[in-house]
């Protein structure tokens, strides 16, 4: 099967240094958010590369087995494959991918896919299945419901992601915080008015880092003058 030459390369090109790290910064210890997943030690920029020698080798079966591996390059890989085969296969390429969200289960992973393949799907579709992972008790289905619309950002239409970032002012969790805060950002380097319109509304209400990832860009005025409103 493929997807053995796929593990078998990206053994070879780990890093048990790379690894520890890694596992320190995605939190893998107990109770943390990414408790007992496992990585090989191979960089982002290693994986691309080799999803690239396999996009046109690899079948839906090595995906499968790729998601389904306790190693997090592994699973990177796969989603980078969906991505790549996304333009050729979209119904299918989403339909998988909304079926193993259970395996998506960082926010890397999340992020460096949900918007290419959810998010690109849904551009001119209904999109109510963004409200619905918004209120999942998945931390991961959260997060994918606001970085999915990142493509509508890119595309000049805001409206779903100003609606999911009030539903989320409340949420417990800092990764969702963050991942608000960035969406919230993109609006801001695209329709500033929109973000300010939003902040002038809500400031007072969220969690900071949150609004800190939203100012980023504004004027060191500006962001003193909402921080001091937070």
């Amino acid at each position: 099967m493929v997807y053995q030459e796929i593990f078998q390369k990206l053994k070879a090109q780990g890093s048990a240094t790379k690894a520890q790290t890694l596992q320190y910064f995605f939190k893998c210890g107990k109770g943390q958010y990414g408790e007992g997943d496992q990585f090989l030690g191979v960089t982002v920029p290693e994986i691309r590369a080799l999803v690239k020698a396999y996009r046109n080798k690899a079948g839906w079966d090595d995906l499968r087995e790729l998601l389904a591996s306790p190693w997090h390059d592994c699973r990177l890989a796969a989603l980078l494959l969906l991505v790549e085969w996304y333009p050729r296969e979209p119904d299918a390429v989403f339909r998988f991918y909304c079926s193993h969200t259970d395996r998506i289960n960082n926010w890397d992973l999340v992020d460096l896919s949900v918007y290419k393949i959810v998010g690109r799907h849904l551009l001119h579709r209904d999109r109510s299945l963004l409200d619905q992972w918004a209120k999942s008790s998945n931390l991961w289905e959260v997060r994918m419901a606001i970085v999915a619309t990142m493509a509508f950002i890119h595309q000049g239409d805001c409206t779903k992601t100003l609606q999911l970032a009030g539903q989320l002012l409340n949420h417990p969790h800092d990764l969702i915080h963050k991942a608000t805060g960035w969406m919230l950002r993109e609006v801001g380097k695209r329709q500033i008015d929109l973000l300010r319109t939003f902040l002038n509304q809500y400031a007072t209400q969220m969690p900071r880092t949150m609004l800190r990832y939203a100012i980023e860009k504004l004027s060191p005025t500006e962001r003193k003058d909402y921080l001091a409103r937070k």
